[in-house]
């Protein structure tokens, strides 16, 4: 049972028992006993402020200062403006650092050095600089400390060419640098990548007593390695005399950063085996290194062993792990990180979160990313940029466009970042008009001026949209020198409309700008083969071989039951291999009933038809998929991912096979676009339903009950061509009243339905809107019963130019 907390004690006794509280750690009765003291005194309030900054709660530190100084009743003192600005640096909130500092105006202690020195490293900590050097200049004496909390804030800002500048004026003024200013100056010269300046240094501490300094030397450790001297790090931490997690921690980063993951690991295992305690910078660390070495199986591995040894992945640990399920492509993992995320005390930050939004849209489920962004309590730029972009990754441009306009209502600002995720939107998605209205209008509404990754995106816009000329002139209006990307996108829209000439223009300047890209000699090739300019062609591979460019070998890759298996063209070294490729025979053959046709200009070889086919079957994401199918037959998607572009073909062959199968495929490529395939399920009474109404209203068109056709209301329609053919044979056989003929069309199309399901299967491959299926159904319709309700097998189709299905109406009654 607790003991009764006294109230009435004299302020000496009040201030005793509560340091005896704080410092047995009892942060709570320590403050019950400071909230029943009526008046609690300056010093007291400043103990406990004191306490809470020390023990890592600068946010009750702050709350409690502020409640003493709007009481009104006790003024803060230089003790207390001290130990609040040191809880606003730990805690870096900017809002409340300013009104620290107005309060030491205020009460006069803005010239103090000790107060103001602690104020230049708040507003350091929270990275403002203007704040810092206000603060800086009102100083009427300046010590080291001083200097070195101005260099600091330089740094912490990113400005280091004004830290050097500091370091000079600081020497300039007579002040003599000690190992603080050395730590601090260090970070500079590795952000610079100033080697000789930082030995410049290095030589300076060893000519004034620092050589032997932990801080300074774990200092030099880094800068020596991200000035990729490595072997000068090595030198500096072996011959430390003494060294604490920090240094160990830094030598770790400093071997990743060189791409040496083996002596980092060693260097990891040689720190627990001598007993140093690990802290979660160690283990950081070395998830980060493996994660940044593109080693994500160990940097995996660590991260269970961490949690195994009782450390609880914090914010830092979950952000560095995330982009390992985008590695490799595991759903299934993002969905563990996030359930850890939602059980634990990260749960609304916004960098783990934001992040998490990123790994499931990359691993192909876009609803998981709308579900986190929805349920974010705040959403930043980063935030709204990220959705934006998961939007533009799976052609979703309407929707990409939804949020931008969204985020601008919201009242956040959009930035750079912001408006390329948008036009990548509308370039995958046909939005040519919207983009150009956007991009216009970047400089007048958002204070953005368009940068060349900005007008890399609109020749991409023009490009896919088929406004090769447009794109091209725009190119030519850049007021920059136009990007790689620029005369990539034109190269890639040169193939899909096979503009010859366009591409070799593009192709030329691909091949100044990015001499080592093989994709670009290979893209251009592919062009010049599409337009059996089979020489032009031979001459670029030969370019290509001369300049010692290999093209980059084509691979896909799907996850079944944790193991990645990967696959290459024509590959047959997978212990499945007969039942993939007899699979994928199976499949053509329905694929060919259903109205598919071998797009075989992707067939770069000249080649007759039927080696065309089986060249085209041997495609490494068609393997993916056929392994996927035939090893995950329970699961309701299929995840395949490849390293190069998609062709046309392989595009329509999965599209097929999705609705065949009747399972949803999700292939994303080296362009960093989703694809989902989505399986067919088809009422039967909704097919006839359907049918009804769509004949139903054309026949009004058409027969007017007694007037003849209307012409003006079928011309524009997709099914007019095929409805007005069939007209005259259609009076003769129908000439029904309204009522009588809706009853007829009815009973036909119940009869009929079970045989238009499997057409509509067909139709849907082609285009995902319902209006136009049941158009195409109509079509089988009118071919089939209303030009001869007996329907004889060798009746004579009518051709129908608007879709690319042939004999339609042998697949449906054949």
């Amino acid at each position: 049972m607790n003991p009764k907390i006294p109230i009435n004690l004299p302020p000496y006794w009040n201030i005793k028992l509560v340091k005896t509280y704080l410092n047995s750690g009892d942060f709570k009765r320590a403050r019950q006993l400071f909230d029943k003291i009526s008046e609690p005194d300056l010093q007291l309030c400043t103990v406990l402020i004191t306490a809470y900054t020390k023990q890592g709660h600068p946010e009750e530190a702050i709350k409690l200062y502020a409640k003493l100084r709007d009481s009104g009743k006790v003024n803060p003192d230089k003790l207390a403006l001290l130990s609040v600005a040191k809880a606003c640096a730990t805690s870096g909130e900017i809002i409340k650092a300013k009104e620290i500092h107005e309060d030491a105006i205020k009460y006069g202690f803005d010239s103090d050095l000790l107060l103001g020195n602690a104020m230049v490293d708040m507003y350091g900590k929270c990275k403002y600089i203007e704040g810092a050097k206000r603060v800086f200049d009102n100083l009427r004496v300046k010590d080291v400390i001083s200097w070195t909390s101005l260099c600091s804030c330089y740094v912490n800002c990113g400005l280091l060419r004004d830290a050097l500048w500091a370091i000079r004026a600081m020497g300039l003024s007579g002040i003599r640098p000690n190992s603080m200013t050395l730590s601090s100056i260090l970070p500079a010269c590795s952000g610079l990548k100033c080697l000789d300046l930082g030995r410049e240094v290095h030589g300076f501490g060893i000519k004034n007593g620092m050589e032997d300094n932990m801080f300074v030397n774990s200092a030099l450790v880094d800068m020596y390695a991200n000035c990729s001297s490595i072997k000068q790090a090595e030198l500096v931490f072996y011959n430390m005399p003494q060294r604490d997690v920090v240094s160990w921690n830094v030598m770790i980063s400093a071997y990743f950063s060189n791409g040496k993951c083996e002596e980092a690991l060693n260097i990891f295992d040689q720190m627990r085996s001598r007993g140093v305690k690990l802290n979660y910078d160690s283990w950081n660390a070395v998830i980060c290194g493996f994660m940044e070495n593109g080693q994500t199986q160990q940097a995996l591995e660590l991260f269970s062993k961490m949690q195994q040894l009782g450390f609880k992945p914090n914010q830092i640990t979950i952000t560095s792990v995330l982009p390992a399920c985008t590695h490799l492509e595991s759903l299934r993992l993002g969905k563990e990180i996030n359930a850890y995320i939602i059980r634990h005390w990260f749960s609304e930050d916004l960098t783990a979160t934001t992040a998490l939004i990123f790994v499931y849209a990359k691993c192909g489920d876009l609803e998981l990313s709308h579900r986190v962004f929805s349920m974010m309590p705040k959403k930043d730029t980063v935030a709204w940029n990220t959705i934006i972009i998961a939007n533009s990754m799976h052609g979703r441009g309407e929707e990409a466009l939804l949020h931008f306009n969204e985020m601008v209502s919201s009242g956040v600002k959009p930035n750079s970042v912001t408006l390329t995720g948008v036009l990548s939107g509308c370039s995958h998605s046909g939005l040519v008009d919207e983009s150009l209205s956007i991009f216009h209008s970047m400089s007048k509404d958002h204070k953005i001026e368009p940068d060349v990754e900005h007008y890399s995106c609109m020749v991409d816009v023009l490009s896919r949209g088929g406004r090769l000329i447009e794109a091209y002139q725009f190119i030519q209006r850049m007021p920059m020198e136009p990007s790689a990307a620029a005369w990539g996108a034109l190269l890639g829209a040169c193939r899909i409309y096979k503009n010859v000439d366009l591409g070799r223009i593009a192709a030329n300047h691909l091949f100044e700008v990015e001499p080592d890209n093989p994709g670009n000699y290979v893209l251009f090739s592919n062009i010049l083969v599409t337009a059996k300019l089979w020489g032009e062609a031979s001459e670029t591979r030969k370019l290509m071989r001369d300049r010692g460019i290999k093209k980059v070998p084509g691979c896909s890759w799907i996850q079944v039951k944790n193991r990645v298996h990967t696959f290459v063209v024509g590959d047959k070294k997978n212990d499945q291999s007969d039942k993939i490729y007899k699979f994928l025979n199976e499949m053509r053959k329905k694929m060919k009933l259903a109205g598919y046709l071998p797009d075989t200009e992707f067939v770069l070889q000249d080649l007759n038809a039927e080696d065309q086919e089986d060249s085209l079957c041997n495609h490494s994401e068609k393997l993916a998929v056929a392994f996927g199918i035939l090893n995950l037959k329970e699961e309701s998607s299929i995840r395949v991912f490849k390293n190069l572009r998609i062709c046309g073909d392989c595009h329509n062959t999965i599209k097929f096979i999705a609705k065949i199968v009747g399972v949803q495929i999700i292939v994303r490529d080296s362009l960093s676009v989703t694809k989902k395939f989505l399986s067919a399920e088809i009422s039967q009474q909704k097919v006839a339903t359907t049918m009804v109404a769509i004949i139903w209203n054309i026949s009004q068109q058409l027969c007017n009950t007694r007037n003849g056709i209307n012409l003006g209301s079928v011309e524009q329609a997709p099914i007019g061509k095929v409805a007005m053919q069939q007209h005259c044979r259609y009076r003769q056989i129908h000439p029904f009243s309204l009522g009588q003929g809706r009853m007829n069309l009815s009973m036909m199309a119940q009869k009929l339905a079970p045989k238009v399901i499997q057409f509509t299967r067909c139709c849907m491959l082609f285009d995902s809107k319902e209006e136009r299926h049941t158009l195409s159904a109509m079509k089988v319709y009118c071919d089939g019963i209303i030009v001869n309700p007996s329907f004889s097998s060798n009746l004579k189709v009518p051709s129908w130019d608007t879709w690319n299905i042939p004999s339609i109406s042998s697949i449906v009654f054949g």
